[in-house]
């Protein structure tokens, strides 16, 4: 099969000859028929102007737009690929330096507040109105076609794949890690920053750690640790427009970090808007404004959301900024009501260098014996009035089936010792993990690491967090007790011992199984026969930016903001305007056309395949081959009292009241109802 390289452009216009739409024969374009009605001056000559005009437009857009994709800024930096897993077919064109040396000058571009429309490239206020123009392209005229093209090329094994790392000056990511004496005021977190991210290597431990791959990790080290497996990522290219996703190198989590105290809002943002200045003046910026472009901010949104611009406020608001919200932020902990950040785990200190590591590791937590029923590590929160975390521990001082590891301040804090909590979490069938100071906390992913089953409190420590790496069924893996009930003095104890030891097993072979999706393996690693965290993230993030591009080529683009949520897939049969987008007087119709004739062929013969599914038969009829909403409700009806009784016999019948979404409320109760649409719009009505 023949791959273009990067001067090469797919020419839109088929050469091969074309059925005629009435008699289905082959017409010959370039054969006699055609000459002879050229010749004959027909109308045909006129059409095969028309193609030839087109094509040759098209070269010349696609070449001015290659052109600037492949000659951006030069002054910049570059990150250099030191480490490929797989040798991909040459079709990228020039890979990225990727060198850290401190000669390149940063670029200065005024500051815009505009942003670029994802379906169309052209620039915007951030809400209004995108352009229809797009909706009228071939696919092959659009910026990100070749894009698309390699995904579907079986015969590369980067195809779909390819990541551009966009060019930023080092001040914006390596510059602050050799200056790490300054990135916190009362921790030296230079130890902390070395060995790529990871820190200091741990050993020993009393046997709770293998002889290598563990290392002394601070939990907001993301930044850096993505940074050095991106630069070895083993499908980078130096063509734009074969990537299927663009990775920006700011370290934002370390950047706010070192600014949250002492510091005004000024200071706090400054960084964030010159980024922004930058990454929006460059071409591969203009292909899909931004949606296409993803970064990491290594600490939890809430750092990055100040709602107002004076110094009071906390944080920055890198991620209000019109430009961002285009963008894919990772972060340790999302906001469940916005949709420009997604969650990825904190790290622990488990960095394997092989898949026999994991394989030997996850052989030595199946193997444990467990004598505690569930244990509890941290400390209570007596001034916060919603911590469950005094109930927790009161609960455990009471229960002689479990082991508390209280956290305090000094030398004598075992919570600050990963040997004393690994050794806590793997002698416990299950591990209590409320909230931390915001939903999330490390502890978490530090107890699955032990192949501890992990007990949640809040939805939003852990379901609707890490839904790329973590199971959507979370009764998979985990047990989930509401506040409330720990508040009405439910008892753990008795909740924990109702689950079947066949349940139990199934549920800690499931956390076993999920310690690779979980952990951040060695930059240069190669994991044949699983994927860590970064490349769970890596393919989440290219799957997303892929179906975002067929959906504008089909004209659907304005409906990515919907992001295909996992319970309702509602972009097969149906169109989806927002009532905010009305009151701004969206134009309907505007929206409507837009949508491409194949995308609703497609739509309509979903529906009109709907209609025995909502329609009620005749009593005395037999439908042989479907079902009307009867026989749906029945069967759903059927199923849900079935699974019911195996929870039960299982000793999980008391989490039924889970229901399928119910522990959605808490959020519900507790969320933003005015910003941005998200996947609960539907419950707000009845909240």
């Amino acid at each position: 099969m023949k791959r273009h390289n990067a001067a090469e452009v797919p020419v839109p216009v088929s050469y091969g000859g074309e059925r005629d739409e009435k008699t289905g024969s082959k017409v010959d374009k370039m054969g006699g028929g055609a000459a002879r009605r050229w010749r004959s001056g027909g109308c045909c000559s006129r059409l095969w102007l028309v193609l030839v005009v087109f094509a040759t437009v098209t070269m010349l857009l696609r070449h001015r737009y290659d052109s600037g994709l492949g000659h951006g800024a030069a002054t910049v930096v570059r990150i250099e690929p030191v480490h490929r897993k797989v040798k991909p077919a040459d079709r990228g064109g020039a890979r990225p330096s990727f060198s850290d040396s401190g000669s390149a000058k940063p670029v200065t571009v005024d500051h815009k507040s505009a942003t670029t429309d994802s379906s169309t490239g052209t620039e915007s206020d951030g809400g209004g109105e995108p352009s229809s123009a797009s909706s009228s392209l071939p696919a092959a005229a659009h910026p990100f076609s070749r894009a698309l093209a390699a995904a579907g090329d079986k015969g590369d094994r980067c195809g779909g794949r390819y990541v551009y790392v966009q060019e930023l000056p080092p001040r914006f990511n390596t510059d602050m890690v050799k200056n790490c004496v300054a990135l916190f005021p009362w921790k030296d977190m230079c130890k902390f920053t070395a060995n790529g991210g990871f820190g200091p290597p741990m050993s020993g431990g009393g046997g709770v750690f293998q002889e290598t791959g563990w290392y002394n990790s601070d939990k907001y080290t993301v930044d850096i640790i993505f940074h050095e497996r991106m630069r070895r990522y083993e499908c980078l290219t130096g063509d734009p427009s074969l990537a299927a996703a663009v990775y920006v190198p700011f370290f934002a989590g370390l950047e706010v970090w070192r600014h949250l105290w002492g510091f005004n809002a000024t200071a706090r943002d400054a960084m964030a808007l010159e980024v922004v200045d930058i990454i929006t003046s460059r071409p591969e910026w203009r292909a899909m404004g931004g949606r296409d472009h993803f970064f990491t901010a290594g600490l939890i949104t809430w750092d990055f959301r100040r709602l107002a611009d004076g110094d009071a406020g906390w944080g920055s608001k890198l991620f209000s900024l019109p430009a961002i919200k285009n963008m894919t932020a990772l972060v340790v902990e999302a906001s469940p009501w916005h949709l420009n950040d997604a969650a990825i785990p904190f790290p622990t200190a488990f960095h394997p260098e092989s898949d026999e590591a994991v394989f030997v590791w996850q052989d030595k937590v199946r193997r444990l014996e467990r004598p505690w029923l569930f244990s509890f590590a941290g400390a209570a929160r007596p001034g916060s009035a919603k911590s469950i975390r005094s109930e927790l521990i009161t609960q455990c001082r009471a229960s002689s089936a479990c082991s508390l590891m209280e956290c305090r301040d000094g030398p004598s804090n075992k919570c600050g010792s990963a040997a004393s909590y690994m050794r806590l979490f793997q002698s416990s069938t299950f591990c209590l993990q409320p909230q931390g100071d915001s939903y999330t906390r490390k502890s978490a992913f530090d107890a699955m690491l032990a192949g501890c089953i992990p007990v949640f409190f809040h939805p939003g420590t852990a379901y609707v967090q890490y839904t790329w790496h973590l199971p959507r069924n979370h009764a998979d893996y985990s047990v989930y007790i509401s506040e409330d009930d720990v508040r009405r003095n439910a008892s753990i104890e008795e909740r924990l011992r109702r689950i079947s030891p066949a349940a139990v097993e199934r549920m800690r072979e499931t956390v076993i199984s999920l310690i690779p999706a979980v952990v951040y393996a060695q930059p240069s690693s190669r994991l044949d026969t699983m994927k860590d965290a970064f490349d769970v993230a890596v393919d989440a993030i290219v799957d997303k930016v892929t179906r975002l591009r067929r959906d504008i080529v089909d004209g659907r683009g304005e409906e990515e903001k919907l992001e295909m949520y996992s319970w309702k897939n509602h972009a097969d049969y149906s169109v989806y305007i927002s009532e905010d987008d009305v009151r701004r007087n969206a134009s309907i119709e505007e929206r409507l056309r837009r949508i491409s004739p194949a995308a609703v062929e497609r739509m309509r013969e979903t529906v009109v395949s709907l209609i025995p599914a909502v329609v009620y038969a005749q009593p005395s009829s037999r439908l042989d081959t479907m079902k009307d909403a009867f026989d749906v409700a029945v069967d759903a009806i059927v199923d849900k009292v079935t699974r019911l009784r195996r929870d039960i016999v299982d000793g999980r019948g008391e989490e039924e009241k889970l229901e399928m979404y119910s522990w959605k409320y808490p959020l519900l109760r507790e969320g933003q109802k005015v910003e941005d649409p998200h996947e609960w719009d539907s419950l707000f009505a009845f909240a």
